[in-house]
């Protein structure tokens, strides 16, 4: 009697054991995931800073005087400029269904414009011979179309905004190739695309549960 008690207890133990290690290589199996929070840290490291060199207008018609002796504005600023482009991380999600990675990203789009005023000096800026007299004003008024024609002639640059997409679409992609790699793992990449505000523009179709920033909260 005392041998069939200690053969049963030894099954139970084996069996217990067995179980624990099935939990325990469920959970390695799932920290071993891709993690959206990762995925959002790479976004926000995959930037692309662009170099633009250009030159503003200003121009207003009868500054001064009046009738034959009215005098317009007319100058010229040459400038430097820095872009930032790459795609906002808030909106990168993902879900993880056994090797099927689905991303969604978004469009890329100018999140930083600036004027290097490094760049400006005493020859940025040109004014025409015939001109009136220009103010501070005036220059702080030219500054700012500067900056704004530079935000504007980065966010129609479609080629550039789309290589900034793929940068971050290719270095998303050899993320999640590692941690397969690490650990035996094939992951099959698909894409949802977004554009800036979240909307749906293509590739796979949305599902509900896409793990977002929210859910990992």
């Amino acid at each position: 009697m005392k041998k069939i008690l200690i053969g049963a207890m030894l099954i139970l133990m084996t069996l217990s054991l067995a179980a624990c290690g099935d939990k325990k290589e469920e959970e390695n199996t799932a920290n071993v995931e891709p993690e959206v929070t990762q995925m959002q840290s790479i976004c926000e490291l995959s930037v692309m800073e662009c170099y633009y060199h250009n030159v503003a207008k200003y121009f207003e018609e009868d500054a001064t005087g009046a009738w034959f002796w009215a005098k317009d504005k007319k100058f010229w600023i040459e400038y430097s400029g820095i872009v930032t482009i790459g795609v906002d991380a808030s909106l990168v999600s993902m879900k993880v269904d056994g090797t099927t990675v689905t991303i969604t990203i978004p469009e890329a789009e100018v999140l930083k414009c600036e004027v290097d005023e490094s760049s400006l000096n005493e020859d940025s800026f040109i004014i025409d011979s015939k001109s009136a007299d220009i103010t501070a004003e005036d220059q702080t008024y030219a500054f700012g179309q500067a900056q704004e024609d530079l935000m504007n002639t980065a966010s129609n640059d479609t080629a550039l905004l789309k290589q900034a997409q793929d940068r971050t679409k290719q270095l998303l992609e050899d993320y999640v190739e590692n941690i397969g790699e690490a650990f035996g793992i094939k992951y099959t990449v698909k894409w949802i695309y977004v554009d800036t505000e979240g909307n749906y523009l293509g590739g796979e179709t949305p599902v509900p549960d896409v793990e977002s920033p929210e859910d990992t909260k």
